[in-house]
């Protein structure tokens, strides 16, 4: 049996009802990984307009002991500035600090990935990237399992290929 991995699932609050029947599928149904998120407690609520407070809060409350992050991305996800956050927290690195691997669930509600998000995954002209993502159509059990090891692994083996800036959305985009 995999390792159950610690994982920090981002998600846009629309996409609420995919991301619990995602949780209950594989976290509490098949103990594939272990979930940790933002906004599944009242006091999860971070009241703030200091964003490197906010930055510093989602780091050492959800994601310091979590190694790899899922966004769920349906509709509206790109255009949320908190999973631009969830993102550039995951992806931070340091001499103490090994970066989150990064896994994207495209649900069929997607249009398209967060800026920060899409910048790591593989384009026309790069050689290779940090992010890897599913479909929820594809999302089995045995496709999670080896996508969530995979993206455990990436995080030494492929943490060159990080494209992380330190500028971040300031307030959520419009999305019809």
């Amino acid at each position: 049996m995999a390792i159950r991995r610690k994982c920090f699932i981002s998600y846009h609050h629309a996409d609420q009802e995919w991301v619990d029947t995602f949780i209950r599928t594989f976290d509490a149904r098949h103990d594939l990984f272990i979930a940790r998120q933002l906004g599944s407690m009242p006091e999860d609520v971070i009241n703030s307009m200091d964003t490197d407070y906010v930055m510093g809060r989602i780091r050492a409350d959800y994601i310091k002991d979590s190694t790899v992050t899922i966004l769920i991305a349906g509709k509206c996800t790109w255009a949320r500035r908190y999973a631009d956050w969830e993102v550039q927290a995951s992806l931070r690195s340091g001499s103490t600090v090994i970066p989150n691997g990064l896994l994207g669930l495209k649900l069929p509600t997607f249009t398209q990935w967060p800026d920060r998000f899409d910048r790591n995954l593989l384009h026309p002209g790069k050689i290779d990237c940090y992010g890897r993502w599913l479909t929820w159509e594809n999302c089995t059990l045995d496709a999670l399992s080896s996508a969530i090891e995979a993206a455990f692994q990436r995080r030494t083996t492929h943490d060159r290929y990080i494209v992380n800036p330190r500028e971040r959305m300031g307030y959520n985009r419009a999305c019809d």
